[in-house]
């Protein structure tokens, strides 16, 4: 018998069907669930998709818990060409709860439109640091005065997860004494529980709250923040708010989207107009101060950790970098990584050799290393 096959499967999923269905799920270790019209429903554990309910949900089905999770007009939108992210939760007792950050986006089956919603478990509170085997030479640059802190890493890589850890690290320091702004889209993590001395935390969702990032950087800077959290520098109008905050003199901690340290500067820098790059590029190098990548790879016991790239932008490495033409950068960032940083070679080689990663994780980052030439 299957045993993550959900147990008195409703021939209906109604709200509190989903709520018993999703309780079910995050019981048993489930990373992330998928609940598609026309498809059973499905959950990630350490990597694996398996099938949790022996019954394919119909579009109705699925279209009423939508409307329950984000309201009576979300099909409608949907179905207009937008997608929702937002998140959920399911109260399991007076001091307990299931947190879910949800993705609802269109798609088509068997030739119609159909629906699909994808909800991540998260914890309420970010995992502590000393938990998520950093290295010693990341800790010590976690906290920046100014500049841009920058977490990248592909989607369901943590970023998010190590980003709120190091929010929630400089929350419980008695010295921090910061005021932290944070805009997300959405809230994954909340900071309600943990113990802050000196320091005051105000969480703002994108796009529930205020319509983007860029307009939550410009809101930050009318309110005297210490530090500001911006979910995700994804377009133009976002990189430019991040940067122009942090020549203000501001901390600014963000994710990107990429493939390593050297594609996270590159990334940031293609989204400008051509000749608008080398100007940007000159106030990225002045302003970026770490840039961390991982990747989540499996263990020999079936689950996984993370392996990371990264590099520390100090004065030495700003001249080299300044120094550097636009279109040369990525090529320069890597040479130097092993120098002012870690590489991801480097990396995976320590984790494997200690054990910590199976053979073929470490093989498989030779060979996108030879990919990149």
């Amino acid at each position: 018998m299957n045993p993550m096959l959900f147990p008195a499967e409703p021939s209906y999923f109604i709200p509190t069907q989903l709520d018993r269905l999703l309780t079910f799920c995050y019981e048993k270790g489930a990373s992330d669930i998928t609940i598609q019209s026309g498809e059973c429903v499905f959950v990630e554990v350490h990597g694996r998709q398996v099938r949790v309910t022996q019954r394919e949900l119909t579009l109705q089905e699925v279209s009423d818990l939508i409307k329950h999770i984000y309201g009576a007009n979300a099909t409608a939108m949907i179905f207009s060409g937008t997608d929702i992210d937002t998140n959920y939760r399911v109260k399991v007792s007076n001091k307990e709860e299931y947190r879910f950050r949800v993705n609802i986006t269109p798609c088509y089956f068997d030739g119609y439109q159909g629906l699909q919603i994808t909800l991540r478990t998260i914890s309420s509170e970010p995992p502590l640091l000393e938990n998520l085997n950093i290295e010693p030479a990341i800790l010590n640059n976690l906290s920046i005065p100014q500049g841009i802190m920058v977490i990248s890493g592909a989607t369901g890589s943590g970023k998010s997860t190590l980003l709120a850890s190091i929010i929630a690290d400089l929350c419980r320091k008695e010295d921090s004494n910061l005021k932290i702004l944070t805009y997300e889209s959405p809230i994954e993590y909340v900071y309600d529980k943990i113990k802050k001395p000196t320091s005051v935390v105000s969480q703002t969702e994108i796009p529930r709250n205020l319509p983007t990032f860029a307009a939550g950087v410009r809101n930050a800077l009318r309110r005297k923040p210490g530090l500001i959290l911006v979910g995700e520098a994804r377009d133009q109008v976002t990189i430019e708010a991040v940067i122009d905050a942090a020549l203000t003199g501001h901390p600014v901690y963000t994710t990107v989207h990429s493939n390593g340290v050297a594609d996270t500067l590159r990334r940031m820098i293609t989204i400008f107009p051509y000749e608008e790059r080398d100007a940007r590029m000159f106030d990225l190098v002045e302003t970026v101060k770490v840039i961390i990548w991982q990747a989540l790879v499996p263990t020999p016991d079936g689950k996984r950790t993370a392996v990371r790239e990264y590099l520390v932008i100090n004065n030495e490495v700003r001249d080299i970098l300044v120094g550097t033409p636009t279109e040369k950068i990525v090529g320069k960032v890597r040479e130097i990584l092993d120098t002012y940083g870690r590489s991801i070679l480097t990396d995976v080689k320590e984790k494997y050799e200690q054990g910590l990663i199976t053979e073929a994780a470490y093989k498989r980052f030779h060979m996108m290393e030879k990919q990149h030439g």
